[in-house]
């Protein structure tokens, strides 16, 4: 088994489809933990705020099949690919890490530069994985989240009911 992170986003009805979105993911494995919701503005552009969480997730996939298993659950929900990269999304599922795996190609790109670069990517991640190492940096998830300026994107903690008790 493999330990996977995936980041889950959305500001297109956003609560019916991160509800949606998890529902999806959770046969993709075993041990699902979710992080709490996190509201911030739409990032390089102009949109409607967005939600966004993390999920670890034990899995027997390998990482390719994850990556596509949750391409295709985007593509169920409505995510449109031939749009400009900053643009509203039904939901976005971005594989973060797995395991200790690092590679960058035109299939993966694990771990997600956006770890580094996006508070609402990174602060759900240091919720759940804190002391983890980012395999490039060897540095903690949680570090990185401390030394992050995130006066530039605020993120917010919101009430939400994800449904899985369902």
């Amino acid at each position: 088994m493999a330990t996977a992170y995936i980041g889950i986003g959305s500001n297109v009805n956003r609560d019916e489809n991160i509800r949606a979105g998890l529902k999806a993911i959770r046969p993709l494995g075993t041990s699902m933990q979710v992080s709490s919701i996190y509201e911030s503005k739409a990032y390089g552009f102009d949109g409607d705020n967005f939600y966004n969480l993390t999920v670890r997730l034990e899995t027997s996939l390998d990482a390719e099949t994850l990556n596509g298993k949750l391409r295709q659950i985007e593509q169920q929900y409505g995510r449109l690919r031939d749009v400009p990269r900053f643009s509203s999304r039904t939901l976005d599922l971005d594989l973060l890490l797995y395991d200790e795996l690092v590679r960058h190609d035109v299939v993966l790109d694990i771990p997600r530069a956006d770890i580094l670069g996006c508070a609402f990517v990174l602060r759900p991640l240091a919720e759940i994985a804190g002391q983890l190492q980012h395999p490039e940096t060897g540095i903690t998830i949680n570090s990185l989240w401390d030394k992050f300026d995130s006066s530039q994107q605020p993120t917010w903690v919101v009430e939400f009911d994800t449904g899985l008790n369902t």
